[in-house]
């Protein structure tokens, strides 16, 4: 029985390392999802090839002499639980990228695209001129946006100051009217303590 099965495995190996997509004529296009699944079925084949049940008795030798049939079973269960794993893997990674969604919309532009005349995103071919061709007004538009700004901020700016120093004079000629009235009281306050003493002199 173990020979069986490792002449089944040799023949799956066999047919698996043989075994390529579904050929596409060249007219004819493979949407990219169905391309991802033929490629994730490809690298389960090759990977079930890789690890043969040949090379799995030949890790477990001991075990495959006692117990050949426990070892086939063993084995099954294991590759099967490897692809239903790597499969899981795939499908969560699918739809938390959303990669259906986006290979088909993917695809519908490339089928939009065969039927344009126009020139395509890179017409000239060199991608950092057509990058700067269509990069260039947008930051061009930007500076100038900014220059605005800046320009009306800086009228703020000169508004405020103006205002600023208008204050300031403002302090100051009041601060020069506290001081005159200052001094002037001062003086009426001198003139008061003089009238009082030339009163209070005796005759």
């Amino acid at each position: 029985m173990a020979e069986a099965s490792s002449t089944n495995s040799a023949a799956d190996e066999k047919g698996s390392e043989g075994s390529s997509p579904e050929s596409v004529p060249p007219s004819s296009t493979i949407s990219r999802v169905k391309l991802l699944d033929t490629m994730v079925d490809t690298f389960l084949q090759k990977l079930v090839a890789a690890g043969s049940y040949k090379r799995f008795t030949d890790c477990y030798k001991r075990f495959y002499q006692l117990q050949p049939d426990m070892t086939q079973r063993i084995y099954d269960k294991f590759i099967t639980q490897l692809q239903t794993s790597i499969r899981e893997e795939i499908s969560e990674i699918k739809e938390e990228g959303n990669l259906e969604a986006v290979l088909n919309s993917l695809d519908k532009i490339v089928e939009e695209g065969r039927d344009r005349k126009e020139p395509a995103w890179r017409p000239s071919g060199i991608p950092e001129k057509d990058l700067c061709s269509i990069m260039a007004p947008y930051f061009l538009q930007q500076r100038d946006t900014l220059r605005h700004h800046v320009q009306k901020q800086e009228a703020k700016n000169r508004q405020l100051a103006d205002a600023i120093l208008a204050g300031r004079k403002q302090v100051e000629e009041l601060q020069l009217q506290i001081q005159a009235r200052q001094q002037a009281l001062q003086a009426l306050h001198r003139e008061q303590r003089e009238l009082l003493a030339v009163l209070r002199e005796p005759e």
